[in-house]
This record gives C-alpha cells, structure tokens and sequence, in this order.
C-alpha cells in the first residue's frame, strides 16, 4: 500500500476516524499477511473501533493470528467477520484487557470458549465454572483454566451483556469454583489428609457477598472437624495442611502467573491465631474476644467449599452474634472510631486517586451500609445481605435510608465499581488508584462508554460520583432520623421511632428519646427556617456522634437555635459557610465550658464563620476596645459589666480556636504541635485577663478620681498570669505597686492606692452572667497578713530586709500587666537581683528550695488522689518542671540572657541551648508540662470547672481523651500514656533537681 509523498493514505484517514490513536503502527499490523484475507473488511475496522482501545485490540488479534496454527487462522478470521457475537466479545476483551489478549496469545485455542452464545452462557453459576475448570489437575492446569472462564466472563462484561452487579456475582462464582477445584487437587495430593478432617471454606468480604472484583485478596475462613475415631489434634494438623496447599495453588505464581491471593487474616487471631479451627474453637473467640470489626466482617460470611454440612453449621452458629453485636458493651465506641475515614496511611499524592479508600470512595458506601445492617439488621431479618447493593437496596425498602439518597448511592456505587473493574481489567493487577496516564484514562472512559471526550467525560462524572458519595455517605445514617419526626405523605415509608432510637443509641446518643423531641423541635413545620434545619441537621448529627458527648451537642444546639433562630443571619452562617457549621457542632458536643459562654450571647457564633475569627486578638487591639468602653460608659458598673462582657466573648473565641484546634474537622487536620496550642491558650487568655484589669482599673479611678489618681498605679503579674501560662481556671496572681504623685503625701496615696484594689476587686466579682475574673495577691510581702499594696520603696525595703528565696522564686514570674508601664519596669528592676543573684544561689538557698518543695509534695496533695493522674503537683507534673526549671533560672540568670524569662518553656529552651540540661532531658520535661497542662485545660473545658485530675465520670473522661487526640474506647491508653511520659519527667527532676545536677 503506497501513497504520495507527504500525503495520507485513506486507510490511514479511516483509521483516526474509529478511534486509533497510532494509525501508522496499526497500518502496518493490517498490512501483515496474517491479515491479508480481512484488512480490507469494514466490519472489522468497525468492530476495533468500538472498542475501549482500537490500538490494542489490534495488536492483540495480530498476536492470537500469529500464534495459531496454519489451519485455524482462517477459521479465527472467517468467524471474526462473519459472527457478529463472537467478533464484539473477542475485540471488546483484546481492546479492554493487555492481560488476558496475553493469555489469547499463549493459549491461541482459547478464543473459542467466545464462540457459542447459548443462553447458558449469558448468566452462568457456580455449576457451569466448575464445568469449566473440570478438566484442571495441577496447578499450572488450573490457571489456564481459570483464564479462560475469566475471558468468557470480561466478554459479557464489556459488551454490556451483564451489569456491574451480576459481572461481580459471575466473579464471586467462579472464585468459588476456583477455591472447590485447588482444594481437590489438595486432597489428591494428600489423600491421608483428606481421610482424617473435615473442612470447609468460608468466603468472606467481596467473595462472601458475591461482590468479587477482577483481582481481590480471596477473604477465607477455615473451620474443621476430625472425622469419626480421628484425633482432633491430628485432624486439625491435616486440615492446616490441606488449606495450606489449597491456598498455595491459588497463591503461588509459576508460569503461566497466579490466580489470586488467599488470604486468611479475617480468622480469630489474624496471622498470630492458627489457620484452622474448630466451630466450637471459633465460637468461644467469638463469644469472648471479638472486636466489633469482626463481626462487621462477618456480615459476608458465606460457606463456598469443602464440606457443605460443616460450612453451614458454622453461618448458622455466627449469625446471631453478628445480629447481636449491636447489643455489645463497646459497639458505640467501635462504632465512632470505624466510621472515621482510614486515609492516614494513604500518601499524600495518591489519596485523590483512591478509588476505594478516599474521601468519596467505595469504602464509605460499604461501611455506612454494613453498618446500618449491624444497627437494625438484629430486629429486621430483610436486611441480611452480604451484597451491598441488595442490602442498600432493603434499608431504603425498610425505611432505614431515604430512598433518594439510596438510589444516588446505588448509581455512584455501581459508577465507581465499574471504573475499578476496567482499571484491574486492563493488567489483572490488584489496584485501586486511578491512572494518570492519559492514553489509561483515554481507554478506561471509552470502556465506559464515552466516545467524545474520554478523558473529560470520566473525569467529570468520577468527581461527581465521588462528591455524592463523600455528601451522603453520613448523612443516611441521619436523614431517615428527621423523617421518623416529620409528617409524610401517605404511602412513603419511614423509619419507626423505635427504629429511630436505636440507631441514635448505637450512635453514642445516651438519651434517644429527648434526642427525638430535640429533633422533632427543630425540624418540624413548613418554614424556611425548618426546611434549613431539615438540611444542616443530618450533617450536624454526625458531627455530635464523633464527639464523646453527643447529647449534649444536640440540646446545645437547640438551645443556640432557639436563641437565634429568628435573626436572619444565623441559619444562613450556617448552611452558606462550610467551616461555621462543623465548627458549631465540635465545640457545643466537647463539653460544658464552650457551650456555656456560647449561651450567654449566643451571637458570638458569628465567630465560627469569620476564617480569621479564630485567631486570637492581641493585647493592644483589647486594651484599645475595652478602655474606649469604660469612656463611654456612664458608671464604674456598667463599664465593667461590658468589660467582662468582652471577656467573656474573647473566652469563647479562644476556647473555640483551642476545642477545634484540638479536634481538627474535615478540610482541617488536628493541630499535631501540642505545645502551640497550650501556648496559643495561655498568652490568649493572659492578654485577655491583663486588658480586662486594665478596663477595671480605668473604671475605678474615672469613678472617684476622674483621668488621674493621686498616685501612680500598677498591676504586677505573678505566678501563671505573669508567665502568660493561664489555664481557662486559673486565679489572676497579682501584686499592687505605686508611687506617690509629686506633691501628694504618702498617706493620701496609700488612701488611693487601697481604694483602687478595693474597687477593682468588687467590680470584676459583681454576680453576674459573665464568670468572673478572681484577682489572688498572696504572693505580696508578708502574705495575707501584709498591706494589699506598697510602694515601690516599701517593697525595696522589705525584700533587702525580710525577703525569703521562696519570695525570690516567686519573683522569677513576675511582669507588668496593667496600669504604669514606667513604673512596671522599675518593679522589674528592683526584683532582678533577687530573681537573678549575682553568682547564683548558695547551696543554703539550693537546700532550702528542695525542702521546700519536698514539703509541698507531702502536705498538699490532696488526700486520695493518685499522685500519678495529679496534673499540678503528682509526679512529673507541673510543678516538677517549674521548681526544676526554676532552680536553673536562679543558678544561671545572672549569667545567661535567655534564661530571663516569666514562661516556663522558653526557659527551658534557653537552659538546653545554654548546654545547661541535655536536649532529651529537656524534651522530656517539656512533653511532660504540655501534656499536664493540655489536661488541666481540656478538664475546664470538659466539666465547666478546673480540676487538676482526670475525670471518673467516664463520658467526661472520654471527652478529655478525645481532646487529647485519643480515639473512643482508648481512655486506658490515655491514662497509660499519661504515666508513662511523667513518670519519664520525675526521673529528670530527681535528677536535676534533687540530685547533684546542677
């Protein structure tokens, strides 16, 4: 065939035109004498145009051509152009499947399993595949075999004779008679193992549910049984050999490749538990050790092989505790840690292409549906199905799923498994990622039937497909929840209440019915408004189910509802901002402290909506809004009462910030730096407190005094307040400084000066809806027998006279907060040779410092508490690292800059980089004081109240777990964690502290 230079031949033209993508290459194919007798045929050029891949459709005719003998090609090629079934089977394989045109090519003969076209052949079962694999005696045999039932099956698959469903089914089937067909070839080998057990296989996963991919791990159970007068010892170690070699053969690779892998790992024990049990071996795990995956797995049980009687004997025997398993003691917190997507373990660059496992992937289909068969399946027996799509099917029969959502799910389902079918079709590879290739992407959306822009078109409908999935995948375990409370029309089905309160309870919901009634208060009417809350809430309640407190999370949020439900912005915040609503849910569901300041102006949810409305205001901007707040207030009260107000608001944005933070959502992972965020909470709430003693301060001098009292005036920070380390409970530790305006006598500024305090403390301690800020000066010169404030020479006087190292340690946190600034700073000057001594302490102070803190450890613990679950003062907790890094301060800050700080963590940082304590030393006592302190703030925000130990109420002990990073049902590693990590820190403090390191 020659044509002009430069020009195109017309074979050439037509070839582009049925969809080659390399008409040269396949010019040259036709071009070979294997195909003289039908190069020119149109029906062929039409037949590879049809296909998902023309250019391997024809490269895999070309290589079956070839292989053949003499005699047959023409037979190949006459039937090819004369047999319109045959010609669309075998093309629509070669051009959809590199693998099996392998096999085509290897096997040359194997063509003519196409051939016939009975209706027996359109919808075979088991019985046909083992007709099919009779013949197979050996391994190699059985492979060859196998194949050619596997070419038979893809060719009814892409030319569209069978649907998604019965193509998985057909595959589960001939996984069967594949399993029926290598255990014989095992008992022919081991005749005397046969003799001595019993054994059946069990299918589980995709092969139980008649559910199978192209290439899959073959989920199997063994269970045997001795035979009559057979030790079942012996017997067990002749079934383990048996299964062994059954799956050996399956398994193994050799030359002409493997089938699929076996895999065992669902038995009791996994890998660690032996291959073969006993039923009675099977039911006692079961019954005692179980995990509520387990169960979920069994779901699919199905028995395939072997022994029929003994494979039935055990479905029957699991079945009820698989129905049962909702009824077990930690379902819940199975349930809220399983419904997590498990995407952690997928890199970064590969999760979008996670057909299976991504956000929007076939998991989350399968898992909502099991799991809405293990929460109602126990009452309604038309939901046990190990088939997802029969069984999403019923729950939207039975009500338990809207039908809308079923049949969006169903089609996405069916989208998505049709696209990992012809993805492993293409190289029988076990794979789930989507390729990248474009010449892949191009034949996989053709194999689906698009013609115009293949690639486009399957990206697109993948994305959208995925998008449904990802949309409604939580929110069928939730909508059904709003029609049991709604009003239907006549004909609809619904779910009942009692079905509705058994899917909130096996949701973590301890009080299904007031959850009911919440629902049903929301929801309910033909409003706007109600129509919203139809759409935010079944989204809203999968949120509340994944915190530890789900009850409290919905009542919080009718009470915010209530509240607000008439403004016109907030439902809108909440259905048009994607990050308001999640975060509403985590922060009402995480405890008492968020939802109480919330309820107290509810319009700070305003707040959640904002992107940058999480992020904490400073000090300045504070100060700015608050003192312009006392201007324009009319009196000291109400300047205050706005003041506090103010506070309160700055609390609830930090506590959101902190809870989210913590929790992380969907768009936002967890924060994994956990000493940022207990920094981020300390110098917010410090800013927070210093500016709210600011506004008091300007209150109280504008009442008496007008813009000026008689005296310069200034709040020294102490303790955790001067170290911007403030929990959400702690007191504000203070010291009062001032000095005597020119011209004013000491008498009249001292009168000033304790009126002030006086003012300032009953002002920030006013009952009412605003916690209060409790000022604490105790660490003032003589203690609470001492005068309130002093000058700035009286302080000097007392501390170069009476002042004790205790006093000095005290000092190390002291800072200006509020009030004269020029003053603040000459208090720190005036303090700097104590904090800091020149040459360090002398072992007196050293000695005196350890006594004192071995005192504290035996008299103030509080009685009964477990020293090692005491955040403040157990065992490496708090105050071991404080007086540890204290210690360091007072040896070494007259000579190191870096270690002149109030906070305890820059502190240690500058000792390390000063190469005064070891950088792993170091590390474990920052760890340690993190974590202590981490638990001392999820507490407050957990139980509404500071407490420096773990909770005993055990959903509060949860919630602070979840708070911590812990999933449900893991409290104990918590706890362990806990002892583990200060345990570690008060070997350093024995050390550096008590010991001679120094």
């Amino acid at each position: 065939m020659t044509t002009a230079p430069g020009r195109r031949s017309s074979t050439f033209t037509r070839l582009l035109r049925h969809g080659f993508t390399d008409p040269s290459a396949a010019e040259q194919l036709l071009d070979l004498d294997a195909l003289a007798s039908v190069r020119s045929d149109p029906v062929l050029l039409e037949a590879l145009g049809a296909t998902a891949d023309p250019d391997l459709a024809l490269r895999g005719l070309v290589r079956i051509v070839e292989a053949g003998e003499e005699g047959e090609r023409q037979v190949l090629l006459d039937t090819l152009v004369t047999a319109k079934p045959l010609r669309d089977r075998l093309l629509g394989v070669l051009g959809a499947s590199e693998a099996l045109g392998d096999h085509l090519a290897r096997h040359p003969r194997d063509w003519q399993a196409l051939v016939t076209y009975e209706s027996a052949d359109l919808h075979p079962g088991v019985a046909e595949f083992e007709q099919g694999l009779a013949d197979a005696v050996d391994p190699d045999s059985l492979r060859v075999a196998y194949r050619r039932c596997l070419v038979t099956l893809a060719a009814r698959d892409v030319c569209g004779t069978t649907g998604l469903a019965q193509t998985a089914a057909e595959l589960a089937d001939l996984a069967t008679a594949t399993l029926r067909a290598a255990l014989a070839i095992a008992r022919t080998a081991a005749p005397e193992d046969a003799a001595q057990c019993r054994l059946a296989v069990v299918a589980m996963g995709k092969c139980g549910g008649r559910e199978l991919n192209y290439i899959s791990d073959v989920d199997v159970i063994f269970v045997g049984e001795a035979r009559e007068g057979v030790d079942e010892t012996k017997a067990m170690q002749a079934a383990t050999r048996l299964a062994a070699h059954m799956m050996r053969i399956c398994s193994d690779t050799t030359v002409e490749g493997t089938i699929w892998e076996v895999d065992a790992n669902l038995r009791p024990e996994g890998r660690n538990g032996p291959l073969v049990r006993t039923l009675s071996s099977h039911l006692a795990y079961y019954q005692r050790w179980a995990k509520t995956w387990e169960f979920q797995a069994l779901l699919k049980a199905r028995a395939v092989a072997g022994d029929p009687e003994l494979g039935a004997e055990y479905v029957d025997a699991v079945s009820p505790l698989v129905w049962g398993a909702a009824d077990r003691e930690n379902f819940v917190p199975d349930v809220q840690k399983m419904r997590r997507r498990v995407v952690d373990n997928i890199p970064a660059d590969r999760i979008e292409r996670e057909l299976k496992l991504g956000p929007g992937g076939l998991r989350d289909v399968e898992f909502a549906v099991q799991l809405l068969q293990l929460v109602h399946g126990r009452s309604d027996a038309s939901l046990h199905s190990g088939s997802t799509l029969e069984a999403l099917r019923a729950l939207a029969e039975g009500g338990y799923v809207g039908r809308a959502d079923a049949a969006q799910l169903d089609e996405a389902y069916r989208f998505l498994r049709s696209m990992e079918h012809r993805i492993q079709l293409y190289r029988l590879r076990r794979t789930h990622l989507v390729p990248e290739d474009e010449a892949d992407l191009r034949r996989l959306g053709r194999s689906l039937g698009m013609r115009t822009d293949p690639v486009a078109e399957l990206n697109k409908a993948w994305k959208r497909h995925a998008s449904v999935v990802r949309r409604l995948h939580e929110k069928i375990f939730y909508r059904p929840l709003l029609d049991a409370v709604a009003q239907l029309a006549p004909g609809e089905s619904r779910l009942s209440a009692k079905a509705a309160a058994i899917r909130l309870e096996a949701l973590g919901y301890a009080d299904p019915a007031a959850a009911l009634r919440h629902l049903e208060a929301l929801s309910s009417g033909v409003t706007r408004k109600a129509a919203i809350q139809r759409t935010l809430l079944p989204v809203l309640l999968g949120w509340f189910a994944d915190s530890a407190d789900p009850d409290a999370g919905l009542l919080g949020f009718r009470k915010v509802s209530d509240a607000l439900g008439k403004t016109p912005w907030y439902l809108r915040l909440l259905r048009d901002e994607g990050a308001a609503a999640e975060n509403l849910a985590r922060v009402l569901s995480a405890g008492r402290l968020a939802p109480d300041l919330l309820m107290r102006a509810p319009e700070a949810v305003a707040i959640l909506g904002d992107p940058e409305g999480l992020k904490p205001r400073t000090r300045e901007h504070l100060e700015q809004e608050v003192l312009a707040a006392v201007g324009r207030a009319g009196d000291a009260e109400s300047a205050v009462a706005v003041v506090r107000g103010v506070r309160r608001r700055e609390l609830f944005r930090t506590t959101a910030a902190d809870l989210i933070g913590s929790y992380g959502t969907e768009d936002s992972p967890a924060e994994q730096d956990h000493g940022a965020l207990v920094d981020r909470v300390g110098s917010a709430v410090t800013d927070l407190n210093a500016a709210t003693i600011a506004g008091a301060l300007r209150a109280a001098v504008r009442e008496r005094w007008g813009d000026t009292l008689p005296t310069r005036f200034a709040v020294i920070g102490m303790g955790r307040f001067g170290g911007h380390e403030l929990s959400y409970g702690s007191d504000a530790d203070v010291l009062f400084v001032h000095q005597p305006r020119e011209g004013v006598s000491d008498e009249e500024a001292g009168r000033a000066a304790n009126a002030v305090v006086g003012e300032m403390r009953r002002l920030l301690q006013l009952p009412t809806v605003d916690p209060p800020l409790l000022i604490d000066a105790d660490l003032r010169p003589e203690g609470r027998t001492g005068p309130m404030v002093r000058t700035l020479k009286s302080y000097e006087a007392y501390y170069r006279r009476w002042s004790l190292v205790w006093e000095s340690q005290a000092l190390l946190r002291a800072e200006h907060m509020a009030g004269d600034a020029e003053l603040g700073r000459a208090f720190a000057e005036l303090v700097d040779p104590l904090r800091y001594p020149m040459e360090g302490l002398g072992e007196d102070a050293v000695r005196e410092i350890r006594r004192l803190k071995a005192r504290m450890e035996s008299e103030r613990m509080p009685r009964g508490a477990d020293p090692t679950l005491h955040a403040k003062l157990g065992r490496g907790g708090l105050s071991d690292v404080e007086w540890t890094v204290q210690l360091i301060q007072m040896r070494h800050g007259w000579a190191e800059p870096g270690l002149r700080t109030t906070r305890t963590r820059e502190a240690l940082a500058a000792a390390c980089a000063a190469g005064l304590i070891p950088a792993e030393e170091a590390q474990t006592l920052d760890e340690a004081w993190v974590l202590a302190a981490r638990v001392r703030n999820a507490v407050m925000l957990v139980r509404g109240r500071p407490g420096d130990t773990f909770p005993s109420d055990a959903r509060e002990l949860a919630a602070v777990g979840r708070y911590l990073g812990y999933e449900p049902g893991h409290v104990g590693d918590m706890l362990d964690d806990y002892r583990r990590i200060t345990r570690r820190a008060r070997a350093v403090v024995e050390e550096r502290f008590y010991g001679a390191a120094g």
